[in-house]
């Protein structure tokens, strides 16, 4: 039997669990399905009112308690390098960039298990398996990449005593969304020995030169976490900006982003989803289990 799929997005908010970036504190999501022939114009529109994306789900937090994560994006006409990102840069020198359709292949999913080991094995994604992992590159309703960073080693001496290039490894890897206006980074993941020569932060400046070269004005980085050792390296990124109170807003240390004491109590599930702005679309469906 087929079934149509619904031509109003319905949302619907997850149950509280603990909170990944602060300790103490709960976490709640609002979030919609993404699919059918609406999937990339609703992704691109939601993106812009810090929706996440997840496979086939767009995301944004809705904790009943708390405001502290912020979408956020670099305006890359504005942008410019700093010192150490520049040193960041001339570090992965070597590095060689390839995009290509989202497709799972075994040697990503050893580097993602190798990142996650060391840097992440307390995680909500700790257990994936190689099947889920392929479910998470691939099962995507909008235009998306994997965009593969390789690195390549000097040759060595082989017993025939000939000069032979190794094989180039896989040193990074991002899957990315290309939306109307940007570069979604959805999620990245790199050696964990090469942490010295900071591939996340490149990964990020390479986003920006294939935005700029594509002629996008954005590259969203996802959720910005102040206080969070994990999610706070984002404020390190000059022409960052924020979603804040409907807007977009200069991510600016001395202004009141930085000093909104935290928690606050959010507007009602209702209001939040009847704020939303949908593509072509009338009002979205709240279910009636929703508050």
């Amino acid at each position: 039997m087929r079934h149509a799929v619904p031509a109003i997005p319905q949302f619907y908010v997850t149950a509280s669990q603990p909170c990944p970036y602060l300790p103490g504190r709960v976490e709640r999501k609002l979030f919609t399905a993404l699919q059918g022939d609406g999937a990339v114009k609703l992704n691109d529109m939601l993106s812009k009112q810090g929706f996440r994306r997840s496979q086939n789900v767009l995301y944004r937090p809705s904790c009943a308690a708390c405001t502290a994560c912020y979408s956020a994006r670099i305006r890359v006409a504005d942008f410019f390098p700093t010192k150490s990102q520049r040193r960041v840069l001339r570090r992965n020198a070597d590095l060689t960039r390839e995009a290509s359709t989202p497709w799972a292949t075994e040697d990503q999913f050893q580097l993602f298990r190798s990142y996650l080991s060391l840097r992440h094995s307390d995680g909500g994604m700790a257990d994936m398996d190689i099947y889920e992992f392929a479910a998470m590159i691939e099962e995507t309703p909008v235009r998306s990449r994997v965009v593969e960073y390789y690195r390549h080693e000097p040759p060595t001496t082989g017993e025939n005593r000939q000069r032979m290039a190794p094989k180039p490894r896989l040193s990074a890897a991002c899957l990315t969304d290309v939306l109307d206006d940007g570069l979604s980074m959805v999620y990245s993941f790199f050696e964990p020995d090469t942490q010295q020569n900071s591939p996340g932060t490149y990964i990020i400046l390479d986003h920006v030169e294939i935005a700029r070269e594509a002629g996008l004005p954005y590259v969203y980085l996802g959720y910005w976490v102040p206080g969070s050792p994990k999610m706070g390296y984002k404020s390190n990124f000059g022409a960052l900006e924020v979603y804040q109170g409907g807007q977009w807003q200069n991510l600016d240390p001395a202004a009141d982003v930085l000093s909104v004491p935290a928690p606050i109590q959010r507007e009602p599930i209702s209001d939040q989803v009847g704020n939303i702005k949908l593509p072509d679309m009338v009002t979205p469906t709240l279910p009636s289990n929703i508050g």
